[in-house]
């Protein structure tokens, strides 16, 4: 098996978040590629088997599970196809996965994917996240795999340093915090970070699939379909969002960073 590492979310080196790769004759049992998330030990490993043209069955494993939705590793999935000459530059890369078809396609020099929206609905404050994060959100919302939380300003999000044991306890996959950006000269409508540590990702460092659930959230208070997220992680990312319906599209770029080839 050979696995390519790719930084999502960046065009630099070291940024963004990392994922590994792999590229499949069929699928192995689910134990074997947990093992082998679980050795690459990154946020999300992505296995790709061939299902004829251009789709591709596509699983995310974390070190500790598989996942339904990973926006990362898909635009990670997307970049290796094409670098690696498994599909030509032009053709759009389609993807079945247990979140429906999903595509990815190239537009100018950006990765664009086409995902399902996830908007949160508001649920009444929990204790123990506002415990967990040390501060009262001015809301919290839920979709069927995370958690919501806004906070008053960008600086907020960026000085959070929340009880990882804590949230680890809150029945859902990650807790999203946001904020509108304080100053849009910056390049971003909003800033996002994202913790799951129930799922082996204490902090994630840029989170597509979280922004299924930002794009149409920052869509209903800036009244504008295009926006810029940007993750504050400690290696940090940038994802372009456009809502539209029941849809979310996720750009971005990705580098190639290693391949390894797995003895065993």
């Amino acid at each position: 098996m050979t696995l390519y590492q790719i930084d999502a979310f960046t065009d630099q080196l070291f940024a963004g978040n990392p994922a590994a790769v792999a590229l499949l004759d069929d699928w192995p049992d689910a134990d074997r590629m947990q093992h082998v998330a679980a050795e690459m030990n990154l946020a999300e490993t992505a296995f790709l088997v061939p299902h004829g043209g251009d789709a591709f069955g596509l699983r995310w494993f974390t070190p500790e599970t598989e996942v339904d939705l990973c926006g990362h590793a898909t635009l990670a999935a997307a970049h290796f196809l094409w670098n690696e000459e498994h599909l030509p530059l032009d053709e759009t890369a389609r993807f079945e996965t247990k979140s429906g078809a999903l595509s990815a396609r190239r537009e100018d020099d950006l990765i664009w994917m086409d995902f399902p929206a996830e908007p949160v609905r508001e649920t009444p404050p929990l204790d123990d996240l506002t415990d967990a994060l040390g501060t009262a959100p001015l809301f919290v919302g839920r979709n069927r795999m995370d958690v919501l939380a806004l906070l008053p300003d960008e600086a907020a999000v960026r000085d959070l340093s929340p009880d990882l044991a804590q949230l680890g306890g809150i029945e859902a996959r990650g807790v999203i915090v946001t904020a509108q950006a304080d100053d849009e000269a910056a390049g971003y409508d909003f800033v996002s970070r994202f913790f799951a540590p129930s799922a082996g990702v204490p902090e994630d460092p840029v989170t597509g699939s979280a922004h299924c659930a930002l794009a149409p959230f920052w869509t209903d208070l800036l009244g504008r379909h295009e926006l810029t997220g940007r993750q504050v992680s400690r290696r940090g990312g940038t994802v372009r969002v456009r809502a539209e319906d029941d849809r979310v599209h996720l750009g971005g770029r990705a580098v190639a960073v290693m391949r390894a080839e797995l003895l065993v």
